[in-house]
């Protein structure tokens, strides 16, 4: 299971809205060992595509420096889909290579990416270890103390 606190679900999500029509991709980083994502990194889809996603070779070798600087360790990697539902496609399950993350994806399909739209956003966690994919549950908690929760 996933569990994340809200203000790390919301920045995801605004992210995904904001990047839309193209696809968002990023990183939330925690504490290695932890399963606690905690830092929110926004990336860029260097790809600049609706229909796949990239990270720049650059920007993600700095942030493995970073995080190894950190004691850190990619939690969450999360990417927007744009017209299709929140499944891992045949691309993303041959490029998912962090066996201990979270593969996040977010759908923007259907009007979700609009700043009036107020409905569920489909967010959806998956372990894709080997090419084999596995749904998780996601418990959004208020914060990590608190354990208030919705989901």
């Amino acid at each position: 299971m996933l569990i994340i606190d809200q203000a790390t679900y919301d920045a995801i999500v605004a992210h995904a809205r904001r990047d839309h029509p193209d696809e968002a991709c990023g990183v939330v980083a925690g504490p290695e060992g932890s399963d606690r994502p905690q830092r929110f990194i926004p990336m860029l889809n260097a790809a600049m595509s609706p229909t796949f996603y990239e990270f720049d070779s650059g920007d993600l070798f700095g942030l493995y420096k970073e995080m190894d600087k950190r004691d850190e360790e990619p939690v969450v990697i999360y990417h927007s889909h744009t017209a299709t539902e929140a499944y891992p496609s045949r691309t993303d399950i041959n490029l998912a290579q962090e066996p201990n993350a979270h593969y996040v994806l977010v759908s923007t399909r259907d009007g979700a990416d609009a700043p009036e739209y107020d409905g569920p956003v489909e967010f959806r966690s998956y372990r894709i270890v080997d090419g084999e994919v596995t749904e998780e549950d996601v418990k959004v908690v208020a914060d990590y103390e608190g354990g208030v929760s919705r989901g």
